[in-house]
């Protein structure tokens, strides 16, 4: 037998009791120091600011490419591709070819992500994508120039 079913149910309670009640009073303490802290509104308030922020600056069209992170359009980039296949998969062929010409546009080797594309994509649904590429191509472009002004090129008259 256990040394618990030798003691009597109400001395484990409590001691069941008796540890609850450390629980809550460290638990108390905690808040009270973290409540107490001078610097908490600041950080609760800053806290909430960024949350904000980040629901607030979904990419709609595509990635700010400005920004020059990486990550941000490699997470586009995935994220296109995901909606892209499982659209597809849902039968809406228009949609899913819209959002996997956004990431080929995007795409740091376009031609090898392309070949990918053309040996898994039946060949109306791959006709279709390349079609598209054009347009979505330069709506990228668009969406990524600054305050949605076409981007600026240096022609060879312009060079002195």
């Amino acid at each position: 037998m256990s040394a618990v079913s030798m003691m009597p149910r109400s001395a484990v309670g409590y001691a069941a009791a008796g540890a609850g009640l450390c629980f809550l009073g460290y638990c108390a303490y905690f808040d009270y120091k973290r409540r107490s802290d001078p610097d908490f509104k600041k950080k609760l308030q800053e806290r909430r600011r960024k949350a904000k922020r980040s629901n607030n600056q979904k990419p709609a069209s595509g990635p700010s490419l400005n920004s020059g992170s990486y990550e941000d359009l490699q997470k586009f980039f995935l994220q296109e591709v995901q909606l892209g296949e499982e659209l597809l998969a849902t039968g809406d062929i228009e949609g899913g070819v819209e959002h996997l010409s956004r990431a080929v546009a995007v795409c740091g080797q376009p031609q090898q992500l392309l070949q990918v594309l053309q040996s898994t994509l039946p060949p109306q649904v791959f006709q279709l994508l390349v079609q598209k590429l054009p347009v979505t191509g330069q709506q990228v472009r668009m969406s990524s120039a600054p305050m949605g002004m076409p981007e600026m090129t240096i022609a060879e008259d312009d060079v002195e």
